[in-house]
């Protein structure tokens, strides 16, 4: 595995360096202004539409899609340090990118598993930014971390899918230019587990769809991820052909669709920790208290060198993660991608933790990005599954390794 960016990864490293410098850094005061302006909290900034004319205009759009018909053609490894400059600013940079999710997730998945007749209808929209689509899997009834729980029910009848059930949680839901949301829901409860799941895509103005609200985080609307909705879908009926990939199918596409997601959402928090860090070191260097900078005191050092040291760790871990998947393959890289997703958020939190305490009052208000900062990284301990499933998954993985061998058959 080789350190050194390649001639592509640094060309675009270096675009997408000016971009935040020149025009997503200037743009955060006025999206938080033309934000506060609207009635309506999820609705979207026209400085969103400026800033991904400028990023499309410089070749900066698509970076997440490996497959260079679709997207950028970048490998995990090129587009990771990338992802990890947007996320210095995870709620402009992304969507100006289109690179935010859940667009990302379901494009990969309409790329990877939708036929040529979805893809024309749904991916071209989504990959030139002119519509948004949403996930909808958690649901507010069941232990949505296992996702064999599901219980929204996708049945067939004749030449169509009907649906029903209540989802929550749906990103993308809340945006108004959100047009798709691909639901999963078990089509035949009676099959095996991981067997029972099935994906369907319903457009939004379905008769029978009706989001019934926005759900924040932390107080945040989060349109970042365009918004998350409670949904309920009560005998929504559409085409059979919107089904994808296959009855049955659902478990294996959503698990196919969460590895990139999670290794993507890792990427963008080390950037969310390096712009924490960039900040309690500006901070502490011009606040002065007790006579000298803060930035003398014995604690605040020891918090700047720690947060150094998880943020090299956790980046290292991230490369290595993003290497072997361009290598063997989201499954041989199973156990680094469940290390990232407990390792990565924690290491944010904790970064971004320390920052809002050198800043005081300041760090949890509105004139500081790390509130915003802290609330997503926190919340990245629960999206895509919960630290316990994935430290429960990866030891029984362990476990695995140095079980004895079974006796010999007599």
């Amino acid at each position: 595995m080789e350190f050194g960016f390649d001639a592509r990864t640094a060309e675009l490293h270096e675009k997408l360096h000016d971009f935040l410098i020149e025009h997503i850094y200037p743009a955060e005061p006025v999206h938080a202004a033309q934000v506060a302006e609207e009635a309506d909290p999820w609705s979207r900034p026209p400085v969103l539409d400026e800033l991904k004319a400028v990023a499309r205009e410089r070749g900066l759009w698509n970076l997440f899609l490996p497959d260079p018909g679709y997207g950028a053609g970048l490998t995990n490894l090129q587009y990771a340090p990338l992802a990890e400059l947007t996320g210095r600013s995870p709620h402009l940079a992304p969507e100006a990118l289109n690179c935010a999710a859940p667009d990302t997730g379901n494009m990969e998945l309409l790329a990877e598993f939708g036929s040529p007749a979805q893809r024309e209808r749904w991916l071209r929209p989504l990959l030139d930014g002119e519509i948004r689509s949403a996930f909808c899997m958690t649901e507010p009834e069941v232990a949505s971390s296992d996702a064999t729980n599901i219980a929204t029910r996708i049945d067939r009848e004749g030449d169509e899918y009907v649906v029903n059930g209540r989802k929550w949680w749906s990103s993308g839901a809340m945006d108004p230019r959100c047009e798709i949301f691909i639901v999963m829901g078990k089509t035949d409860p009676d099959a095996d587990r991981h067997r029972q799941q099935s994906m369907v895509l319903v457009p939004r103005d379905t008769p029978g769809v009706t989001v019934r609200r926005g759900m924040t985080v932390f107080g945040y609307t989060d349109g970042a991820h365009g918004g998350h909705a409670e949904v309920s879908f009560e005998d929504v009926r559409v085409p059979a052909e919107n089904l994808i990939g296959g009855e049955g199918n659902g478990f294996a596409i959503a698990q196919a669709r969460l590895g990139p997601g999670r290794i993507h959402h890792c990427m963008r928090l080390v950037g969310m920790a390096e712009r924490a860090l960039e900040l309690l070191c500006r901070r502490t260097s011009e606040r002065v208290a007790f006579g000298r900078p803060l930035a003398e005191q014995g604690v605040i050092r020891d918090w700047i060198a720690e947060s150094r040291v998880r943020i090299e760790q956790a980046r290292l871990l991230v490369f290595k993660t993003a290497w072997l998947m361009d290598t063997v393959g989201n499954r041989g890289a199973h156990t680094e991608i469940q290390a990232i997703k407990i390792a990565t958020p924690a290491m944010a939190e904790w970064v971004i933790d320390k920052a809002i305490q050198a800043y005081g009052a300041a760090g949890v208000s509105q004139d500081t990005p790390l509130a915003a900062l802290w609330a997503q990284a926190r919340t990245l301990r629960l999206a895509d599954g919960p630290d316990e499933v994935h430290r429960a998954s990866l030891a029984r993985r362990e476990l695995r390794r140095w079980a004895p061998p079974p006796p010999p058959s007599i």
